[in-house]
């Protein structure tokens, strides 16, 4: 299968043949990369099909995307990317162990990600999960997340408080 050519073929692209795709994907290594190639393209409609793919098979087989990280990291710092490729990047930073020598660059960005009140939602909800995933390992942000929590509460959409309610008590 070309990858590129599969995304690109259907008009509209559901769920369905995205989920093929990163079946597909996570049968080897030379398909996963041929997944990452078309999530890191320049074209925006490639690029933006192939972030839902990437990121069911980077939850599905984290071994396979441990060698992407620092494409999905680099990543949350764009202001060139469709919405799409940030969320499906943190989306699959929440679900797996991050190196350490990432962990400060996912921390501002995630941080980032929630101050900001234009930040999608999905987004937002994504960096909250993947900043408590982090206090494990750096307890002294756990004050900080807990704030901006609190602080943005009120003005944000049910799906952040419901996000933030999970989150709260466990800090």
């Amino acid at each position: 299968m070309n990858i590129r050519e599969e995304l690109l073929k259907e008009k509209i692209h559901s769920r369905d043949h995205a989920l093929a795709i990163s079946e597909y994907a996570i049968q080897s290594a030379k398909n996963f990369k041929q997944l990452m190639q078309c999530f890191l393209d320049k074209e925006t409609r490639v690029a933006q099909r192939a972030a839902w793919s990437v990121s069911w098979a980077g939850r599905e087989k984290p071994a396979m995307i441990r060698p992407y990280i620092k494409d999905l990291v680099a990543q949350l710092d764009r202001k060139d990317v469709h919405p799409a490729i940030i969320r499906n990047s943190v989306r699959v930073l929440e679900a797996i162990n991050i190196p350490e020598e990432f962990h400060g660059d996912v921390m501002n960005a995630c941080f980032a990600f929630i101050e900001e009140p234009s930040t999608p939602i999905a987004i937002k909800a994504f960096s909250l999960t993947t900043l408590f995933n982090l206090t494990k390992t750096y307890p002294e942000i756990k004050n900080e997340l807990r704030i901006i929590i609190e602080e943005n509460l009120p003005h944000e959409t049910a799906a952040f408080k419901s996000r933030a309610k999970k989150i709260l008590p466990a800090l």
